[in-house]
């Protein structure tokens, strides 16, 4: 499962490429339909007014992913002055229950979000998915620009807050067993280190 000890980065820097695109495209698109060229008439008939909507989605689901890369990373802000002046076996107990309610917490969070989603329209693709009668089901409530169902959007709550309470239980197992927590070091950059490798050699 190597795939997964990267996952929120993957996630994170798809969803800013897509963000970044989108942006890119719709200002090039917007000052050239103001210049006279052979394309303009093209160019006016493209509408590119879902462009901020979905701009706006992908950074949501980035900054969802993004906190269970932050719980993954050990770069949550967080305040340990009185935890760290405790003795080891004490400190050790504190760290545990914080781990775990957080875990809880996002556990929780993934829960209700999931209800949210299903009762907001899932249930509904679901059940046409596969056939079965939705007569007495209502489709859900769509986004004003894209005209996307808003469980798609809102599937981002259940996900990421599902990440986040598995890389909560995975540091919580880690501090257990060895007494380390994530540490971020500012300064390193990854990959850089496995570059310079070959080039001392």
């Amino acid at each position: 499962m190597k795939w997964l000890d990267h996952l929120e980065e993957w996630l994170i820097a798809t969803l800013m490429g897509a963000a970044t695109l989108i942006i890119f495209v719709s200002v090039v698109h917007r000052y050239l339909v103001g210049f006279n060229t052979p394309i303009q008439d093209w160019l006016l008939t493209l509408n590119l007014a879902w462009a901020q909507e979905a701009t706006i989605y992908l950074f949501v689901w980035m900054a969802k992913f993004g906190a269970a890369y932050g719980v993954r990373t050990g770069i949550h802000v967080g305040v340990d002055v009185l935890i760290n002046q405790l003795s080891p076996g004490n400190r050790k107990k504190f760290v545990l229950f914080g781990l775990l309610a957080g875990a809880l917490f996002t556990g929780a969070i993934a829960t209700m979000g999931a209800g949210f989603v299903w009762h907001n329209g899932a249930n509904f693709a679901f059940h046409s998915w596969m056939g079965m009668d939705v007569s007495e089901m209502i489709e859900g409530p769509t986004t004003p620009d894209l005209e996307w169902p808003t469980w798609i959007i809102y599937s981002a709550i259940p996900l990421g807050s599902s990440l986040m309470c598995f890389r909560f239980l995975q540091v919580a197992w880690n501090f257990a067993k060895t007494g380390e927590l994530p540490h971020h070091d500012h300064g390193h950059v990854d990959g850089l280190d496995e570059e310079t490798e070959p080039a001392k050699a």
